[in-house]
């Protein structure tokens, strides 16, 4: 069994070589220590030696040389003042082998309870010990010791835990990732065969067709979004390409796409944003579209939504209304953090993760992306710089 931790520890603690010195200076013991003591070793940790006792870091003792082995079984200090006139130790073989005259040790107890060792000190020539002020300090000291030992103990857990869930964090998040990747090519796949069939079908196969493709355009975008959150996660954060877009063209697209899978559904459109923005295409149009998906999928189905864009002093904004039940107060906190959903928003479906993509996606381009909620309306609102 190796002591090397508990040496480390025990040096690691900066308040030892001061305890160590005012004990000496207090007490005039010539030399003072913190040993770990177990069943059957005894360990130098650290130490003061003013009389060439010997004993460094990691020098060891027989435990059955010690008082300290005794002090081990009944957990109480042991204090002699001298020894030739001490009734218990006058004739101890301890004190005639080590050659010391005075002699105490405190236990160091853990707060759980576990016996670490002692702080002691020894000298040769009679000392007045027996005190409380003297007997207080090195009990204060031994207690301060047991702190500081339970303190790196309970921190090494945590870090130890903290450690272990980053790396189970890791793999989770490399799994989805992984997952989202293989879960792209059957999906493909469906994609193809679907507009193959929608050239060799009636008007009633046509319909259903479009309903399919509704469901599977919804199940691309969990996928992009699980993805997304992974990257992100993981560490490598919102990758964007900024290119001059026509900012008209990019919503237009998107509303028209929901038109053609909601056909029941009234969208309404007006970008006010002349010329071109600098942005990525593709992660505007995702974010446009996780908020149109939010908006069918809890606004009301017999009220229009609203997307408008608009430029604003300092870049443009774009947002998405729809009527409904209004968002709680409460849930607004987290409505923007994966995987809240079924928390914030009670009863409501999927994983929680288009508004907080959304909310990546602007933060990516520099902006931000907010919500406000009334009994009448409710809306999203993306802001972004020029």
């Amino acid at each position: 069994m190796t002591f090397d931790r508990d040496i480390a520890r025990i040096n690691g603690i900066a308040s030892v070589t001061t305890i160590l010195d005012v004990v000496a200076r207090t007490t005039g013991m010539g030399f003072t220590a913190v040993a770990r003591v177990t069943e059957d070793r005894w360990i130098t940790c650290a130490s003061r030696d003013e009389l060439a006792f010997g004993l460094k870091p990691g020098d060891e003792l027989k435990i059955e040389t010690t008082i300290c082995h005794e002090i081990r079984q009944s957990r109480e200090a042991v204090v002699i003042d001298n020894v030739s006139e001490d009734p218990l130790f006058c004739n101890h073989h301890t004190p005639e082998q080590y050659g010391f005259q005075s002699y105490i040790s405190m236990p160091i107890i853990l707060p759980d309870g576990s016996f670490f060792g002692t702080l002691c000190a020894i000298d040769p020539k009679p000392r007045k010990l027996r005190s409380p002020e003297v007997v207080g300090m090195f009990k204060l000291f031994a207690e301060l010791i047991a702190a500081h030992l339970d303190s790196m103990d309970r921190l090494e857990v945590s870090e130890a835990k903290l450690t272990l869930e980053q790396q189970n964090a890791e793999l989770r998040e490399q799994f989805i990732a992984v997952m989202g990747h293989d879960l792209r090519n059957p999906l493909a796949s469906i994609q193809g065969g679907l507009r193959l069939l929608n050239k060799k079908v009636d008007e009633e196969g046509k319909g259903w067709i479009t309903m399919l493709q509704g469901s599977v355009n919804r199940m691309a975008g969990l996928i992009d979004n699980v993805m997304d959150f992974a990257r992100t996660r993981l560490g490598a954060g919102m990758p964007i390409r900024l290119r001059d877009e026509p900012l008209e063209r990019l919503v237009q697209q998107v509303v028209s796409e929901f038109e053609n899978v909601y056909p029941d559904r009234v969208i309404t459109s007006n970008v006010e944003v002349p010329g071109t923005v600098k942005v990525d295409a593709g992660r505007l149009q995702q974010l446009l579209s996780n908020l149109l998906g939010n908006a069918t999928s809890y606004g009301d189905p017999t009220r229009p939504i609203r997307v408008a864009a608009r430029a604003t002093e300092t870049g443009y904004e774009v947002s998405v209304s729809n009527w409904g039940a209004p968002i709680p107060a409460e849930a607004m906190p987290r409505l923007f953090t994966a995987f809240q959903r079924g928390d914030v928003l009670p009863n409501q479906k999927g994983l929680g993760l288009g508004l907080y993509i959304s909310q990546e996606i602007a933060r990516a381009h520099g902006g931000i992306i907010t919500a406000e909620s009334s009994p009448n309306e409710t809306t999203f609102r993306a802001k972004f710089p020029r």
